[in-house]
């Protein structure tokens, strides 16, 4: 019997009405790549992908509640299955813009999953022919699935099944290396023997992992108390971003060079490409906000996800949630992009120290001995206490894609985008998926919160450009430097 871990089930438990806790990836293919000139069709797609069902447990099953959530759901197979049922097919209304795709993909990220039916969608959508920067005869493929299945590590693992390395049909994983398998529907006497044993095993769980956590434990308050000083000088600010997060979801991005970053870690040693994200992401809100004469005195935090997986192989083997994460300022308060950079890399790493190591391990093995009843019940208290918004103002996730060339039915893969999930208290999400040499930046949020995100989209560009310019030494004033050197 396959069931939902602490981790996953929370993403189900913090669900509302209006908010769906659910990830859209989307990849721009084009067609032109494919041997011999032939059409794609939506048919094409399908045989594709039901030719890949096998790749991943995903596709085939759901998830079965246990009454009265007296423990975490259970993973089944669909016996009604219906492939087609999953996968949709639209095109672009006139103009056909980017404004349009934009539209699209929005309307159809903030559809909740039918939880009947195994936790993922997709929808091909044609008609790019007018979005510049892409070649003509452009679709889209939009894959919508439920966070209580996926992370951004394992989500990058479930699309990698379908894609190819050349337009010949390569897989880019082996089909024989993922064999099929099964979960059975458990028993209500099944169920009702696991919820108990659970239940009185929970207690001894926690205790024990209690107790071989003690020494960090320790450590952990000691640092804490050391810090408390420090931290409540610098709380987090109330923003527009901390408000109720509407259904009326909103997205737009824009794509960079990735050596644009790289280059620009130069200027800080050790940094890296996340902080420069951080840097980025930091300038862009501390914009937008100056604009409208909201900027806080006080830097806004970030809720930066970190992947907590051994290795890739563990994708495979638990495609659920394996994250932790981390909060940390942006340092909107700094106008300077150098100096801004600087401080975020130096608060990443105190972050990474004390989060991403021996604590990051502590509240995964605790969080297994959490009872259904106890996470249930934390999960709506957080959402309606609004809790979110005491923490951080906003989501930032880098999530490092591959960096060659992907196929789909010999269509080449040229772009790709994500858009994130939103709780009551934090209504801006911005996510950096990377391919193939290009990074984008994605902004998810709300048509109250943020209703001019084109110019939010400018503020990330205007950002990068300033940061680009304070780490690019100018060499003609090297070169005249030297001149003037000789003729003394």
């Amino acid at each position: 019997m396959d069931q939902l871990s602490p981790q996953d089930a929370q993403f189900l438990y913090m669900e509302s009405g209006e908010n769906h806790i659910q990830v859209t990836a989307v990849a721009i293919f084009d067609p032109s790549t494919v041997p011999g000139g032939k059409i794609v069709r939506f048919k094409d797609i399908l045989a594709h992908i039901e030719n890949r069902l096998h790749m991943s447990p995903l596709f085939r099953r759901r998830l079965e509640r246990v009454p009265f959530e007296l423990d975490f759901p259970y993973w089944v197979d669909d016996e009604h299955f219906d492939l087609e049922y999953h996968v949709q097919h639209s095109r672009l209304p006139k103009p056909g813009d980017w404004r349009q795709l934009c539209i699209q993909l929005s309307r159809f990220h903030a559809r909740p999953l039918d939880m009947s039916h195994p936790l993922w969608e997709m929808l091909i959508i044609e008609g790019l022919d007018q979005i510049d920067g892409l070649p003509k005869g452009c679709y889209a493929v939009a894959t919508k699935l439920h966070h209580a299945a996926v992370d951004g590590a394992s989500m990058t693992s479930f699309y990698r099944a379908l894609m190819d390395v050349d337009n010949k049909g390569t897989p880019a994983v082996p089909l024989n290396a993922c064999e099929a398998t099964h979960s059975p529907k458990p028993g209500i006497v099944d169920m009702a023997g696991r919820a108990v044993w659970n239940a009185v095993r929970s207690p001894i769980g926690m205790t024990d992992a209690v107790m071989r956590s003690a020494p960090t434990l320790y450590r952990m308050a000691q640092q804490a108390l050391s810090s408390q000083k420090k931290t409540s000088k610098h709380p987090v600010p109330d923003t527009r971003f901390n408000c109720r997060a509407s259904p009326h979801k909103m997205f737009d991005a824009t794509s960079v060079e990735l050596s644009d970053l790289k280059a620009v870690r130069k200027a800080v040693p050790g940094s890296t490409i996340n902080d420069i994200v951080l840097c980025i992401c930091g300038g862009a809100v501390r914009k937008y906000l100056k604009h409208h004469s909201e900027l806080p005195k006080d830097s806004l935090v970030a809720w930066v996800p970190i992947n907590a997986r051994s290795g890739p192989m563990e994708d495979d083997e638990h495609p659920g949630n394996r994250v932790t994460a981390m909060t940390t300022r942006i340092f909107t308060n700094v106008e300077d992009a150098v100096e801004r950079l600087q401080l975020i890399h130096k608060s990443t790493q105190r972050s990474k120290a004390a989060k991403a190591g021996i604590s990051a391990r502590l509240m995964t093995d605790l969080s297994q001995h959490v009872p259904s009843a106890t996470l249930l019940t934390a999960g709506r208290l957080v959402l309606r206490a609004g809790m979110a918004a005491r923490v951080c103002n906003l989501f930032i996730s880098n999530v490092p894609g591959p960096q060659v060339p992907l196929y789909m039915n010999g269509a080449q893969q040229v772009a790709t985008y994500g858009i994130a999930p939103l709780v009551d208290g934090m209504g801006l999400f911005i996510a950096t998926p990377s391919y193939n040499g290009k990074i984008t930046f994605n902004v998810t949020s709300t048509r109250e919160t943020l209703p001019d995100i084109r110019f939010f989209i400018e503020c990330i560009e205007k950002s990068l450009d300033e940061l680009r310019k304070a780490t690019t030494k100018p060499k003609t004033k090297k070169k005249r430097k030297k001149k003037t050197a000789a003729k003394r």
